[in-house]
């Protein structure tokens, strides 16, 4: 309504409005206006108006508005026309909208309207069979899943892919390692780490023992030429890792479409090779490898390298590979891979490569790179496992749950503990950008004070409990006029922003404007619970506080949802 009566005044259509008006931000110091049109923004050709200028046009603007049934006040900021809406209605508005549209609120607001659904691959988490689940593949996963999360809740088609280092040299050494140090029932009962402990001896032995080395190449050799017992062992050893992976992730609270992996595109990968060849685009070295120029002029910085001597791939020959095959299966608009920044030049290599072997598809394609963390141990030592790190903040947050003494008795304990420690390891790494690198500590994690995602997770069990003992009899009507305090105000603007917030992050696919939101409403709901009571209120007073109680936990739970986090009802 505030839009279509702005343009019948400004006379410009309302899809030129809806990005120049936002929410306006809640501050501590005063209250604030509810929604701004920045007038700069407006102003089709903006490097012809200077500051002054873009002030007298506010004004004047201001001056044209009228206030109405919608709009109670209207003011100017700098550079912004103000407008604050009666409160009764943006209490309405805002409250019915949270509770009718459920997990879709802020979703389907103008800002995304007019998106077309589009298909879209996300690769992501990617460890090697039997090597260290290290600390880059863990914020590849919660990052990826984060990003599959909201492209999926803006309604667009998603796959999810984890693409495995499941070939080359460590199955002829693993498969070489199985047979002399190997044990069927301990292979059986915890694969990746019998796997992990097997490729760990059997490298020292082939550093010492010549023979060990060779046997190990004629083993990746027979693999290699399709020899039927080799690739029964190697097969053996792939699903019982996938098996486990799947149990582990579901910890984690996230799935995958399809377990794809290097081992897919050997043959694809000689394709590949044979196509580059037929454009003219291979050259032999000296050495005997084929390498690929991208820059068309002996730049040795550009000098990609497609095949080793002995003709087999590599692993960017078999991206390219993956790439296509990808395009051919899911005919993706966008392609997604979530890894550490460390490949940002193999991904731009495998992209350029795609471009110059005529897949004008390449530009859908699109690289996520995050930071470095440091530092992060276990009690085993070094992260080696997905599954430590999983059991070291279950046993951190239990630690913790025990020492404090507001704990629930709780039917499940152990699954709180890791769904509340997730929420801390999540929201810890979300916070920054995702470029950059941080230094990690356990303690800072768990920290009882301040913005963590344990008092995300508090929030959200307090204000679930304040459901359970007062019930939902008080839900079916309330009255506006009984929301008019200042905390109540504060929270109704901040739920306002809720769409905004999302179409930052649908836009350069960062969590933490998500994360800052929903610790700056937990802080809000914290006060109000201080200060707006519901026992002992009449009960108009007590319903309509239950509604913006309910609608703050509504929201905080799609966010958390979003970023990966379950939200817990007690704790």
């Amino acid at each position: 309504r505030k839009i279509n009566h702005l343009s019948r005044v400004l006379d410009l259509p309302p899809e030129n409005l809806i990005k120049s008006i936002s929410a306006v931000p809640i501050s501590r110091k005063e209250e604030v206006a509810d929604f701004q049109l920045s007038v700069d923004s407006l102003l089709e050709n903006n490097n012809d108006h200077s500051r002054p200028d873009i002030q007298i046009q506010a004004m004047r603007l201001a001056e044209k508005l009228k206030c109405d049934t919608v709009v109670s006040e209207i003011s100017t900021g700098q550079g912004t026309v103000n407008f604050k809406i009666n409160r009764e209605l943006l209490t309405k508005t805002v409250l019915q909208q949270v509770i009718e549209d459920g997990s879709k609120y802020g979703l389907k607001s103008e800002l995304f309207s007019g998106l077309p659904q589009k298909k879209i691959v996300v690769e992501f988490s990617s460890p090697n069979v039997a090597k260290k689940f290290h600390v880059g593949h863990l914020r590849s996963t919660i990052i990826g899943n984060f990003i599959a999360n909201l492209k999926e809740a803006l309604g667009h088609q998603v796959t999810r892919i984890n693409y495995l280092g499941d070939w080359g040299m460590q199955f002829g050494l693993l498969g070489t390692g199985f047979q002399l140090f190997g044990y069927e029932e301990k292979l059986q009962s915890n694969p990746l780490q019998h796997l992990f402990e097997v490729y760990v001896q059997v490298n020292k032995e082939a550093a010492d023992n010549k023979n060990v080395a060779k046997s190990a190449h004629e083993f990746f050799q027979r693999l290699e030429l399709g020899d039927a017992q080799a690739l029964a062992l190697w097969r053996k050893f792939r699903d019982l890792s996938i098996d486990e992976y799947i149990r582990i992730y579901k910890r984690l609270g996230v799935h995958f479409d399809e377990y794809s992996g290097e081992s897919f595109y050997r043959e694809k990968s000689q394709e590949v090779l044979k196509l580059l060849d037929s454009k003219g685009l291979l050259q032999k070295t000296i050495k005997g490898t084929a390498v690929v120029d991208l820059s068309g002029n002996g730049d040795p910085s550009s000098v990609c390298t497609v095949m080793r001597s002995d003709g087999t791939s590599l692993y960017a020959t078999r991206d390219i590979a993956a790439a296509i095959d990808r395009m051919e299966k899911y005919n993706f608009d966008e392609m997604i891979y979530v890894t550490d920044k460390g490949q940002k030049k193999h991904f731009q290599q495998v992209f350029q490569m795609l471009h110059i072997m005529g897949y004008d598809w390449a530009e859908r394609c699109l690289h996520v790179p995050f930071g470095v963390v440091q530092g992060m141990k276990t009690r085993r030592g070094d992260v080696t496992f997905l599954e430590d790190v999983l059991n070291e903040i279950r046993l951190r947050m239990l630690q913790n749950m025990a020492s404090i003494k507001t704990t629930k008795e709780l039917e499940n304990p152990q699954e709180t503990a890791e769904r509340v420690g997730l929420a801390a390891l999540i929201i810890q790494d979300f916070r920054g950008l995702l470029l950059s690198d941080y230094q990690f500590s356990w303690d800072r994690v768990f920290q009882s004070r301040g913005d963590t995602g344990v008092f995300l997770q508090y929030t959200h069990a307090r204000l679930h409990s304040l459901e359970e003992t007062f019930g939902c009899g008080y839900l079916n009507d309330f009255n506006t006029a009984c929301l008019q305090e200042p905390q109540s105000v504060s929270i109704l603007q901040h739920l306002l922003r809720f769409d905004e917030v999302l179409y930052r992050s649908s836009q350069d696919l960062q969590p933490r404007h998500i994360v800052s939101y929903l610790l700056t409403l937990s802080h809000l709901a914290a006060v109000a619970h201080k200060t707006l009571h519901i026992r002992n209120s009449p009960p108009e007073v007590a319903g309509a506080r239950l509604h913006l109680f309910r609608a703050v936990r509504s929201v905080l739970a799609n966010g958390m949802k979003l970023l990966g986090i379950t939200p817990v009802c007690r704790m």
